[in-house]
């Protein structure tokens, strides 16, 4: 689904700022990476740490920072985990994120209390789409894949 040129997927989970989307994996674990909103304002991603694997994590600190050419910052965490896997090939290229925000995600995370305790408070499917494109209308969100 498309919003104002952003693309947003009901099959993921999203924070109450669609900054971030999660995905649940089989195994309890939690995909993370940002949405194409959060790419879009970042501008063409420079650099990209991720908190190595064992890391513990607890809500309000970054899972990984980074850097692009008009802003450097954390990627908010919304609740407690564990680094499983940080995503090697976004250290490498960083653009990645901006040019497949859905498929480079960022790392993959444990969460400590569970997926759906981790989840609560997230949108998903039609109401997060619905939601998503309202303030994109209201706010003039707009989004872009050109890194140049």
């Amino acid at each position: 689904m498309e919003c104002n040129g952003c693309e947003i997927r009901p099959e993921l989970y999203y924070d109450p700022d669609f900054q971030i989307w999660a995905r649940r994996e089989e195994d309890g674990s939690l995909t993370v990476g940002m949405t194409d909103y959060s790419q879009s304002i970042a501008g063409k991603i420079l650099h990209a740490r991720v908190r190595k694997p064992g890391t513990k994590r607890p809500a309000n600190k970054p899972i990984a920072t980074l850097e692009s050419g008009k802003w450097a910052g954390p990627v908010p965490n919304f609740f407690d985990c564990v680094i499983v896997e940080p995503n090697e090939e976004i250290m490498k290229d960083p653009t990645l994120l901006n040019l497949e925000p859905y498929e480079a995600f960022i790392a993959v995370v444990e969460p400590v209390n569970g997926v759906e305790s981790a989840l609560t408070g997230m949108l998903t499917g039609d109401p997060a789409c619905e939601e998503f494109c309202r303030r994109a209308r209201e706010e003039g969100w707009e989004c872009s894949r050109d890194i140049r």
